[in-house]
């Protein structure tokens, strides 16, 4: 006898639950968490972000007397700093794989012509058909597909559709935070050997503060995303969410696991796709659907 996970996975192949034109919509239209709390730990999020850019570009790098080196750092750090925030802006507005809500009807639950013995679950919190590995998510209030967490920082859960985008905005936050760590630690022992006058436009106080400031941001940003990315690459590896490990659910599905499972997260075989956040990105469909019926929000 099949397992319930088994017969859902069954009466998926027969009757999707989402269309090929839902798919679509969902994929081109705008997803926004109207979440107090998250909200505010995404501006956050942007602010320490541009707090990194003020100090690094005129604190540190515009006053050099070495022309490559502030050229050099400039460009990788503000470049790194626009693949960070795009990123999070894909995380933070992708749809992460919501189930329709309230298509647990009776008559469309009669359009699955289940067969008898078929099972599938309905969620009592939003009254949808819950796939399989769909889990409910409270902030979102909506079954979410692949649900992995909810990450205030990003505004977002991280299920199927953005987890991509998210491992990428934790891997380049990571990236420009040990960037600034190096930046300050040069420029602490640099200006340390001449006065402080000749290092920077600020007074040295006002300079000494900005860069300790930006050193405990990095290195709490740095620990945090670093770890963060080990944890998803591992999930991702052996195909399993964050909820399913801690409620230690047994895999009822075929696993993907090592490079098929990063194959299915990122899209085909490795290249320079997986790292770049603008990747499938249809800025003219949105547009064109924005100035037709608005942005649309998640209720």
């Amino acid at each position: 006898m099949q397992s319930s996970g088994h017969r859902l996975r069954d009466v998926e192949q027969h009757q999707p639950l989402l269309s090929g034109g839902e798919e679509e919509v969902a994929a081109s239209r705008i997803w926004f968490i109207q979440d107090s709390c998250g909200m505010v730990c995404a501006f956050m999020t942007w602010f320490l972000v541009m707090y990194a850019e003020f100090v690094v570009n005129f604190v540190m790098l515009l006053p050099s007397k070495s022309f490559w080196y502030s050229l050099i750092n400039g460009v990788a750090f503000n470049f790194l700093a626009v693949l960070a925030l795009t990123s999070h802006l894909r995380t933070m507005l992708t749809d992460p794989g919501a189930v329709p809500k309230g298509n647990a009807t009776k008559e469309y639950m009669e359009s699955l012509q289940l067969k008898p013995g078929e099972v599938i679950y309905k969620c009592p919190k939003c009254c949808s058909i819950k796939p399989e590995r769909a889990h409910h998510c409270s902030i979102c209030k909506r079954c979410i597909r692949k649900m992995d967490h909810h990450c205030p920082w990003v505004n977002n859960c991280v299920g199927e559709n953005n987890q991509r985008f998210f491992v990428l905005f934790t891997m380049y936050i990571a990236s420009i935070s040990l960037h600034a760590l190096c930046l300050c630690g040069f420029h602490f022992f640099t200006c340390v050997k001449v006065q402080w006058n000749e290092c920077s436009d600020f007074s040295p106080p006002v300079a000494v503060m900005l860069l300790i400031f930006l050193c405990l941001e990095a290195l709490l940003f740095l620990t945090f995303t670093a770890v963060m990315f080990g944890t998803q690459i591992h999930s991702i590896c052996n195909d399993e969410t964050e909820i399913e490990r801690l409620k230690n659910e047994k895999p009822t599905w075929e696993r993907r696991v090592r490079w098929e499972g990063m194959k299915s997260v990122f899209g085909g075989p490795p290249s320079l796709l997986w790292f770049n956040p603008f990747a499938g990105l249809r800025l003219q469909v949105l547009m064109v659907r924005a100035r037709k019926n608005g942005a649309e929000f998640s209720v």
